[in-house]
């Protein structure tokens, strides 16, 4: 364990929206989509970030249980694509079973699953599973890759009881389509273990990110989400 390194882009440790209650968040680096709505543009690259061992980044964490523990909250592992470090999570999950932490994944499962990341569930609490098209070309075009992988995941945890919150990004004229909604729908009534269904509006709040890379902001043309645009798409999807 102590010679085992993750790449850590950063570090959130009163997150509130990333799973149930209080959360220390571990955004890993690394990522094979190429989202255009994506809001952490700089976690894009493999091999670079924070090298941290797990010892480490456990003496963190323990500063932060009374807070978890009060709240109902635990630690939740995002990015980039979590999936891409999992051996570096299995090993961290493990030692916050120990401590009886709730363990959380923010994950596209954008990579195929392996024996790595099937171990990884067996320590994972639940899993914010973001679809980011129903659609796979649409998705492609959106992500740079198909939903293959993003719907094969979905399935698994269903199969195997693994609790997940499915979530989706609205971007207007890209993911509010209401076929492509109403296919949403229908996929998620196929899946026995979703705990709850999460619409989050687009927001150019990270478009900074990119421009300080020197990279073009695909959507520029794009207007941010309304709450009347959220209030429809949930109303399609009927949650």
């Amino acid at each position: 364990m102590e010679n085992i390194l993750g790449y850590v882009h950063s570090i959130e440790t009163f997150g509130t929206v990333d799973g149930p209650g209080i959360r220390f968040v571990i955004f890993m680096q690394g990522c094979p989509l190429k989202c255009k709505y994506c809001h952490n543009r700089d976690t894009w690259d493999t091999g670079i970030g924070n090298r941290t061992k797990i010892p480490e980044l456990l003496d963190e964490i323990k500063r932060y249980i009374p807070y978890m523990k009060s709240s109902g909250g635990g630690v939740t592992v995002s990015g980039g694509e979590p999936l891409i470090q999992a051996k570096f999570i299995i090993e961290l999950f493990k030692e916050l079973k120990k401590l009886n932490i709730h363990t959380c994944i923010d994950t596209a499962g954008s990579i195929p699953i392996n024996d790595d990341i099937v171990e990884l569930l067996q320590y994972t609490d639940l899993v914010l599973l973001d679809i980011k098209h129903i659609n796979s070309e649409k998705a492609k075009m959106l992500t740079g890759l198909s939903n293959e992988n993003n719907l094969n995941l979905a399935k698994y945890l269903s199969q195997n009881n693994i609790s997940m919150w499915i979530r989706q990004v609205l971007v207007p004229g890209y993911t509010d389509d209401e076929k492509d909604l109403k296919e949403l729908k229908n996929f998620i009534s196929t899946l026995s273990s979703v705990e709850k269904i999460e619409i989050l509006p687009y927001h150019d709040l990270g478009k900074f990110k990119w421009e300080e890379l020197g990279v073009v902001y695909p959507l520029n043309h794009v207007r941010t989400a309304t709450s009347e645009d959220v209030a429809k798409a949930k109303a399609i999807l009927g949650i």
